[in-house]
């Protein structure tokens, strides 16, 4: 049978304007990225969803090679849905995609962003300049296996859990990197870049493979990692995870997200991270500036994953 959830549940999976979608990476560890859902979900049937581009990263190949994945509803602020409701939800499931969708399903999907993100730009230039990024969409579908929501953003409280039950024990500690755990690109500076945007996201994989997310804040940084603090119950030890820290105004505007991947080491609700890689950008508050840069970023992403053959590696 479909797991649904609960109205509450289904106000805020409907009603953000982002979430923080996370997938397993093939050393066991996981990346976080801001993704927007756009209300798609389907509670009969079981799903959620959201969309992405060819030309924006390597998503897809990685969800292609370990489906298992989770969507973190983690942010009220700009979306359509109530206001008070100030549930934190985690979605995990097996995702899918198709490279070849339906013209009209991509059309819906376009009509149902309005609300979200404003009337898209049409005319002889954006059709052309956004054909890459609109045209080249790829819809993500979720089939959920879990729904976890706690009753506020900081999940403090009892969760509800919809679908399969939480594994009974934590992950255990993996294994160091050969190349050690320490920071491999300047911590003070992700530390402080982090602290000073509106979300934090620390994502890892949890016992039964799936990913989990949880927020998190800086304590402070410094040539030795991040200091966070992490919610009670995260898994104690140490382990490969995935850091993200954003901010976004209204209709998407003016996003700045900066992603790590790196060691952290857990004990009580205190952690040290290390980061290892970093990626991120900061968009220009203005609409017709953020969509020209869409543009651009689309075609040059879409041409680059092409001439890699990663396209074809996925079926397309």
């Amino acid at each position: 049978m479909p797991v649904t959830w609960s109205d509450g549940v289904d106000d805020v999976i409907r009603g953000d304007l982002t979430c923080g979608f996370a997938y397993i990476t093939p050393a066991g560890g996981a990346v976080v990225t801001a993704v927007a859902p756009l209300g798609l979900s389907d509670r009969e049937r079981g799903t959620v969803g959201f969309t992405t581009s060819l030309g924006f990263g390597r998503k897809l190949e990685r969800i292609k090679g370990e489906p298992r994945v989770a969507l973190a509803y983690h942010a009220r602020e700009h979306g359509i849905g109530d206001g008070t409701n100030q549930r934190y939800v985690l979605v995990q499931g097996d995702a899918t995609f198709d490279l070849t969708p339906d013209p009209e399903l991509l059309e819906d999907i376009g009509r149902r962003s309005t609300p979200y993100t404003g009337e898209p730009r049409r005319g002889a230039f954006w059709d052309r300049w956004l054909s890459a990024y609109y045209a080249d969409r790829v819809p993500v579908t979720v089939t959920v296996t879990r729904v976890v929501a706690w009753p506020d953003l900081h999940l403090t409280g009892r969760p509800e859990v919809f679908g399969a039950p939480l594994p009974a024990v934590d992950a255990e500690p993996q294994t160091p990197p050969k190349r050690g755990t320490g920071p491999r690109v300047d911590a003070a500076k992700t530390g402080g870049r982090a602290a000073k945007l509106s979300h934090r996201l620390l994502a890892y994989r949890q016992a039964d493979g799936y990913p989990a997310v949880v927020p998190v804040d800086v304590v402070s940084a410094s040539s030795e990692g991040v200091r966070l603090t992490v919610p009670a119950g995260a898994p104690q030890g140490g382990r490969r995870a995935g850091l993200l820290a954003h901010a976004y105004r209204a209709k998407l505007v003016g996003l700045e997200s900066r992603q790590n991947t790196g060691w952290i080491e857990v004990t009580g609700t205190e952690a040290l991270y290390a980061p290892h890689t970093q990626a991120g950008f900061a968009a220009p508050p203005n609409k017709t500036l953020l969509l020209l840069a869409n543009g651009f970023l689309a075609r040059r992403g879409l041409a680059k994953a092409r001439k890699e053959g990663r396209t074809q590696a996925m079926g397309g």
